[in-house]
């Protein structure tokens, strides 16, 4: 005897799924990413995660630039600036952005994503605020504080961009080796500068030398602002 096929369940049976948001797209997509990597957050993928067609998802994200954009706008929920009792004003950038740069070393694909599409969520807008407050707060303002954070975020974007090839750390440990050793035998009659500098071009670990490129910009931003003010003076 031909065992009964159970009857198919009427579409009123079945659990109603939840209401699709433009945050529920996101979570979906942070899931995903966490998960398999960011090759993987396409539309197409997502919707299957949320039990759903991909042409629903255009009612929420524009495209797959604009969901990368909001996926890295919520990566930087977290970072916030410190509170004024944490040091001066240059202090407090610094921490801003290395919180930034951290954010983007713990996720490399999105580093790379970082240099390409330009994020405007709440997260971002909200870093960008913070970053134009404490130079501020330093005497910078006008068009030296608008372009001066440009190069700010750039920074730190780049070097985790740098950063973000999927080498184990043995690799990059040989390469680094293997440039110093190069540097170190560097003929002084066809490269004498770099022969004369040697050890020093490979000398400093990641954040001192961080440390300085943000000082070294900040330095540019202030001499910028202060040209600009002596101009507006007539001097």
């Amino acid at each position: 005897m031909t065992p009964e096929k159970p009857a198919p369940i009427s579409r009123r049976e079945r659990p109603a799924k939840p209401a699709l948001t433009r945050q529920g797209i996101i979570d979906a997509a942070l899931a995903i990413l966490r998960d398999e990597g960011l090759g993987k957050v396409t539309m197409r993928r997502i919707a299957t995660a949320l039990d759903t067609g991909p042409a629903s998802l255009y009612v929420y994200v524009r495209n797959t630039g604009d969901l990368h954009a909001q996926i890295l706008d919520s990566l930087l929920g977290p970072v916030k600036a410190p509170a004024p009792e944490a040091g001066t004003w240059r202090d407090r950038l610094k921490a801003l952005l290395v919180s930034y740069g951290e954010v983007l070393f713990r996720h490399p694909e999105i580093a790379r994503m970082a240099m390409s599409t330009q994020p405007s969520g709440p997260n971002y807008l909200a870093l960008a605020d913070a970053i134009l407050g404490l130079l501020d707060e330093g005497g910078v303002s006008g068009r030296e504080a608008a372009w001066g954070m440009d190069l700010l975020l750039l920074h730190p974007t780049a070097v985790a961009v740098e950063h973000s090839s999927p080498k184990s750390a043995t690799q990059e440990s040989d390469e680094f080796s293997a440039l110093a050793a190069k540097i170190a035998t560097a003929d002084p009659a066809r490269y004498p500068h770099i022969a004369r500098l040697g050890d020093t071009l490979v000398s400093g670990d990641g954040p001192s030398r961080a440390d300085w490129a943000l000082d070294v910009i900040l330095d540019g931003v202030l001499a910028a602002a202060s040209r600009a003010s002596a101009e507006q003076r007539g001097w």
